[in-house]
């Protein structure tokens, strides 16, 4: 606790650009680590195996991968696109995967059956974007599913609040049941992050307390399996690290990342995410802090000392000061409950202000390559479209610039006042997504069928020598 409150100020200090820099360290140093720890991804690129992979760019090392060993049929084989992270003290291990593929169901269980898996935590929803991003492995509520030799019935669903979903499923395989606690996190957008740390923490803190002492894997998983899931591991390491007392001066978030990273590949897989665990210790670490305060303060007289406070990170603590990396603010949200509001306005979808990441970029890719484009931006049309910078304009596309493998066409609607207009890349874009594969070379161009519709808004010629309007740039 002495080396909290320094570790604390440390957090605060560290700017939007040292996170930057930091982040562009660790992608740096996983290149380096990858060919100085000698890790391979041979077992994930069989021919065999390929398919069972639901992004072909993301591969668990041979080194770390978990093998299955529970064979149901003559068929099965030991591949599946999971990982195994060391956590911070003996007792903990993570198995880090990807969202299973409807190929991959019986598998998924098979992992969780010879692990003894207790707690699944979903990081991801099955549709985001138009885009399938995790096949069902659960059944409908108060019904039973069959996945092969594994039946698996979902006897309860509860709502604690509007992030997440905890599903109490029961898992039967040959004569034998055992319980399985679901939490699916659904306010965390895909490449993104969610608006407040702490809706973050209070998962973690549910599923902690679900896990109790049980010393088998914490099942984390999104849809790759490497940057949502990744930035959970990596709380939950910190937060081992703290209630365990092994917090010292020395700690370094960008060190924990590496070594995530040393077991699965690009875990915290974007700039964001990783900004986002700067703002999410300093939650955690500020919310050890004010409940030491505040037991020592309102201790009452005569109190014995070995009085103890209950979990200072439980789900009903009130949220901490949010970091200034923080990407939105909780300051309205207080406003509101101070002030009466006349005439609210009908709220828009909590993403339809945010503009999606602009630029992607993976492991490999050459020192100083370009971004390039992965989604429209999304505008209101009153607001004015700023001029200032002279770069040439990004047509809308209806797909992704750079779509993973197994993935279909983003869509993007012009609902609640809201239409496509022409995204300008920056003169210097940073690097914020990280490219295991080369894009495709003409983002433009690539306009599957039936993917656009009415959202590129392309109006019928007028005569035989009015162009289309696709030919023509957008005057801004």
């Amino acid at each position: 606790m002495d080396v909290l409150p320094t570790l604390l100020r440390t957090l605060r200090s560290d700017t939007q650009q040292a996170a930057e820099l930091q982040y562009n360290t660790v992608r740096s140093q996983s290149l380096r680590l990858k060919t100085d720890l000698s890790l391979s991804s041979e077992a994930g690129a069989l021919k065999e195996n390929i398919k069972k992979n639901r992004y072909k760019d993301i591969l668990p090392y041979d080194q770390t991968r978990v093998v299955l060993s529970l064979l149901t049929s003559d068929s099965d084989r030991d591949y599946i696109n999971a990982s195994f992270i060391q956590g911070a003290t003996a007792g903990r291990r993570y198995i880090a995967t990807q969202g299973p593929l409807s190929s991959t169901l019986l598998d998924f269980w098979r992992m969780t059956w010879q692990h003894g898996v207790k707690v699944i935590i979903m990081a991801c929803r099955e549709v985001e974007m138009g885009k399938k991003k995790c096949e069902c492995y659960w059944a409908p509520l108060n019904q039973s599913t069959s996945f092969g030799p594994f039946t698996v019935c979902n006897q309860g669903e509860t709502r604690p609040n509007e992030d997440i979903v905890i599903r109490t499923l029961t898992v039967t395989y040959q004569q034998e049941t055992r319980p399985v606690c679901q939490y699916q996190f659904l306010s965390w957008p895909d490449h993104d992050v969610p608006s407040e740390a702490a809706r973050v923490l209070n998962l973690l803190d549910r599923a902690r307390s679900t896990q109790g002492a049980s010393t088998s894997p914490l099942l984390v998983h999104c849809s790759a399996g490497c940057g949502r899931t990744g930035v959970i591991c990596a709380l939950d390491y910190i937060y081992d690290l703290l209630v365990t007392k092994q917090l010292t001066p020395d700690f370094s978030i960008m060190q924990i990342v590496l070594q995530l990273r040393r077991q699965r590949p690009s875990a915290v897989q974007t700039k964001d995410q990783y900004q986002f665990i700067f703002t999410a210790v300093v939650c955690m670490f500020e919310r050890v802090l004010q409940s030491a305060d505040s037991m020592y303060c309102n201790l009452p007289q005569g109190k014995p000392a070995a009085y103890h406070e209950p979990d200072p990170l439980r789900a009903d603590r009130p949220t901490a000061t949010a970091h200034p990396l923080t990407k939105r603010s909780s300051l309205q949200t207080d406003m509101n409950d101070t002030y009466a509001v006349v005439n609210k306005p009908r709220q828009a979808h909590a993403d339809a202000g945010r503009a999606p990441p602009s630029s992607h970029h993976y492991d490999n890719d050459p020192p100083g390559a370009a971004a390039a484009p992965l989604y429209s931006a999304v505008r209101p049309r009153a607001r004015p479209i700023s001029s200032s910078h002279s770069a040439t304009p990004i047509y809308d596309t209806a797909a992704p610039a750079n779509p993973r493998a197994g993935e279909g066409p983003l869509l993007l609607c012009d609902s609640g006042g809201y239409s496509l207009v022409t995204a300008v890349r920056p003169p210097s874009t940073d690097d914020e997504y990280e490219y295991v594969q080369a894009p495709l070379k003409d983002a433009s161009s690539y306009c599957p069928p039936g993917g656009i519709g009415f959202n590129c808004r392309i109006q019928k010629p007028k005569g035989p020598r009015d162009p289309p309007a696709e030919w023509s740039r957008l005057e801004r």
